[in-house]
């Protein structure tokens, strides 16, 4: 809280290591409790040190003549030692990622551990979350998800990646480039077949919030040629549960490619029974092949 003057009010924080989530959008999404650590810690370190000085401005929280280390992944040899000569002298340290929570798609896990490994006490200020975020807006399952994070970029890779999340019996979450979500959407309906259910979540919680709901297929014929700029968070319905019948998938493969071309019949016979249309198409060539 503040005292009145616009400063917010110091209150003392227990040596150890907090981990302080910070907003992913609207400043006003931090939590009352991270402020007090902010304001109380005695050593600060973030990710960015421009943007956390900003929400610390707005919020009226002053750094005084604390030390702001920056810590992120290219420096974390450098500096980790200093944060953990803080903490030796029983001193609190507040984290804080750029925008989110820390450890999440985000630095803070080498710290984290060499903490532990030093019998350092390690905290967490929980608050906003952009994969929790995307969840609660997806409109799918929650019970039970996996965070995959960032799909690799080269072309191999990144098959292997999704074919491995294809059958996953949860809800999937995954951070995109804004440059590649058109090339993502098109890559998920082969491997996990047009008819999926997914959300594409666009600048949460920010000014030009967008969320884009419905099959892979549809999602990915609209976002095919479109620009698109922000951050994107990607949610994908669980794999169906019940397996496809190989004769009922073949029948239906059959009866598809009297009326259609290979292609076209992998296409819609893949989403039909939920599959990833690139072992459906290899089906199809053999039954065109008469094999």
């Amino acid at each position: 809280m503040t005292n009145g003057a616009g400063a917010w009010r110091v209150v003392p924080i227990p040596p150890g290591l907090h981990f302080v989530s910070t907003p992913i959008g609207a400043a006003r999404d931090i939590t009352l409790r991270g402020l007090d650590i902010l304001a109380g810690a005695e050593v600060l370190a973030a990710e960015d040190t421009r943007t956390l000085r900003h929400l610390m401005e707005i919020h009226g929280v002053a750094l005084g003549d604390r030390p702001l280390l920056s810590y992120h992944d290219h420096n974390g040899a450098a500096v980790r030692p200093r944060l953990l000569a803080a903490l030796a002298e029983g001193r609190s340290v507040a984290y804080a990622s750029e925008a989110g929570t820390p450890l999440v798609a985000d630095p803070g896990f080498q710290l984290a551990r060499a903490a532990i490994s030093g019998g350092h006490a390690v905290l967490a200020a929980p608050g906003p979350s952009a994969v929790l975020a995307a969840l609660t807006v997806s409109g799918l399952p929650t019970d039970r998800f996996l965070f995959a994070g960032f799909p690799p970029a080269g072309a191999g890779d990144r098959t292997r990646f999704l074919h491995d999340l294809a059958s996953v019996a949860a809800t999937l979450v995954l951070y995109e480039s804004p440059k590649r979500i058109g090339r993502l959407l098109g890559e998920m309906v082969q491997q996990f077949g047009g008819g999926r259910q997914a959300a594409v979540c666009r600048e949460l919680t920010k000014r030009f919030e967008e969320v884009s709901r419905g099959p892979l297929d549809a999602l990915a014929e609209g976002f095919a040629d479109r620009p698109v700029k922000g951050e994107i968070v990607v949610v994908i319905d669980r794999a169906p549960d019940a397996v496809a019948d190989p004769l009922a998938v073949e029948a239906a493969l059959r009866a598809a490619l009297a009326t259609g071309s290979v292609k076209d019949a992998a296409s819609d016979v893949a989403r039909g029974f939920g599959l990833g249309r690139r072992d459906v198409y290899a089906l199809a060539l053999k039954l065109a092949a008469g094999n």
